[in-house]
């Protein structure tokens, strides 16, 4: 009978934690926030001579929460029972919060473990999950309401020449001219593009009501959080009433299994949405794909490509992968490794150990956060 490595061999040694703040490429905005840079706060968890990395889009706030709540319970844990450093970490958190900063700092916490598990066991992520796809298909997000017209439809245009089938923009800050705008974005794009619409919560029930109709005369097939998230009745409502060929989407601002099980419960969304940098990492994000899978549900992974590219491609459920412009910007700044879409999907390179990614120090240099 062979030895095998003993786990105990394996402890979690140490977690580093840093913040980077990286300038977008111009204003940006959408139906109800407006914003100039973006905050990517990473952890680096070592084991065995391995070092593992994991990251969240976070205030650096998340950074001290990071350092000062979790990284003490997960220091001598096995690296290779990531579930039992999850379940710490979730407690250590109940006094704090299990959404927002809590479960943000988790969810970085829980993608660097499986890093390095993968990376002590010389495996790509997707290998030692399980591979139902060898790809994931994406689509192409950004059209910000700071745009121009031509901004846009650039930008629709370039998504389409990379061979990506489907394109969002966000509508919502100033509603009367958001038909004008998602007019333009069709003209910008062959009939077979599929339009996508992200208000981010910015209708009332009847304004998002009236605009459904309208956005799916133009080719919209996709509305999302046409209300807030958190309004469960009025999701229904424009599910229930919105034209048959325009699915309703939301989710990505659930922070925990409860609250994607209240949306589901709600039959609120066609199809759901879940961020691993948000939903208790590529633990969470699992549990939330095996909800999905009960309740006959896809799901759609929000941002972070390069961190969803791998779960995603794990899950029977997946319908596809948000290519999100800030976050492809800072992921092939700041990780050697961050994949490309391909004919419309990300494929994991499964040559390389975990996500496949290596941290960029000297580039990311400039953005470090000092105190964060």
């Amino acid at each position: 009978m062979g030895t095998g490595r003993s786990r105990v061999e394996a402890p979690a040694e140490r977690l580093e934690v840093s913040a980077y703040r990286i300038p977008t490429d111009g204003p940006e905005s959408d139906g109800t926030l407006t914003w100039d840079s973006t905050t990517l706060v990473l952890i680096e968890a070592s084991a065995g001579g391995r070092r593992g990395l994991g990251y969240t889009y976070a205030d650096a706030a998340t950074a001290r929460v990071i350092r000062e709540s979790l990284a003490g319970v997960v220091t001598g844990l096995s690296a290779f029972d990531v579930p039992a450093a999850w379940v710490a970490m979730l407690r250590a958190v109940r006094n704090l919060g299990k959404a927002g900063i809590g479960a943000m700092a988790l969810s970085a916490v829980d993608t660097a473990l499986w890093d390095l598990k993968a990376r002590l066991l010389d495996v790509s992520l997707l290998d030692l999950l399980g591979a139902t796809h060898a790809s994931a298909p994406v689509y192409g997000s950004g059209g910000f309401t700071s745009y121009t017209v031509e901004q846009l439809q650039e930008q629709l245009a370039a998504w389409v020449a990379q061979g990506i089938p489907h394109g969002k923009l966000k509508v919502g800050a100033r509603p009367e001219d958001d038909l004008a705008r998602v007019s333009a974005a069709r003209d910008a794009v062959e009939a077979d593009t599929d339009l996508f619409v992200d208000a981010d919560g910015a209708y009332s029930r009847k304004q998002a009501l009236g605009f459904a109709q309208a956005f799916a005369d133009l080719g919209v097939t996709w509305f999302e959080e046409p209300v807030t998230h958190d309004d469960l009745e009025g999701l229904r409502l424009l599910r229930d009433h919105c034209p048959g060929d325009m699915e309703i989407a939301a989710g990505e601002y659930g922070y925990n299994l409860h609250s994607v099980r209240r949306l589901i419960d709600a039959g609120a969304v066609d199809v759901l949405q879940a961020d691993a940098t948000r939903c208790g990492g590529v633990s969470g994000f699992l549990q939330v794909a095996a909800l999905c899978e009960a309740a006959c549900l896809e799901l759609s992974a929000a941002g972070a490509p390069a961190l969803h590219c791998q779960p995603c491609c794990a899950i029977p459920c997946l319908r596809h992968l948000e290519y999100f412009h800030d976050h492809v910007r800072v992921e092939q700044l700041l990780f050697d490794g961050a994949p490309t879409p391909q004919q419309g999907t990300l494929t994991p390179d499964r040559t390389r150990p975990g996500f496949g990614l290596e941290f960029k120090r000297a580039d990311a240099a400039p953005f470090l956060i000092g105190g964060a």
